[in-house]
């Protein structure tokens, strides 16, 4: 049974590994300058920076070097990246693309892990059965071979123990 006493114990120790554990939860938050991914609509695929925030739904974006006019997107398409630029408040498109060019975002994004997944994902969507089908052979003779390495490697050792 808890009494009080063990009521505030546990209370206090579930808290204080709150606090050590949610010091710095989210890393990406809606900013001016803030660059996103636009996940689905009529321009997915393509990166665009925050210039201003309407509301609590929506942002002002601007893609000027991915083509993206300046329009009012809705955050739900949206997903924040890591990469932010210097940009005042509701800059022109001239300083954002400025910014964007000085920062390098496309040729960081390019090298990312993100895009490069994204990249595979579309090159597999296009493959047809006989693509697939040199890739399973591919697999196969890799793992043979492999397999073919640990037998030797496993025969060395039992020879030496």
């Amino acid at each position: 049974m808890f009494n009080q006493r063990n009521q505030y114990n546990v209370i206090m120790s579930l808290t204080s590994f709150l606090k050590r554990t949610a010091i710095m939860v989210f890393k990406r938050y809606v900013e001016i300058g803030r660059v996103a991914y636009i996940s689905f609509g009529p321009h997915a695929g393509s990166l665009v920076a925050i210039v201003d925030v309407i509301d609590q739904n929506r942002a002002l974006v601007d893609g000027p070097c991915t083509g993206v006019k300046r329009q009012s997107m809705p955050f739900k398409c949206m997903q924040l990246t890591d990469y932010v630029i210097k940009v005042p408040h509701s800059a022109r498109q001239k300083f954002v693309r400025r910014a964007w060019e000085k920062a390098q975002v496309t040729e960081k994004w390019a090298e990312s892990n993100w895009a490069k997944k994204i990249e595979a994902r579309q090159k597999r969507a296009q493959m047809s059965d006989f693509d697939r089908f040199k890739v399973m052979k591919a697999k196969r003779m890799r793992n043979k071979i492999i397999k073919h390495e640990v037998k030797k490697l496993q025969k060395e050792a039992a020879k030496k123990a």
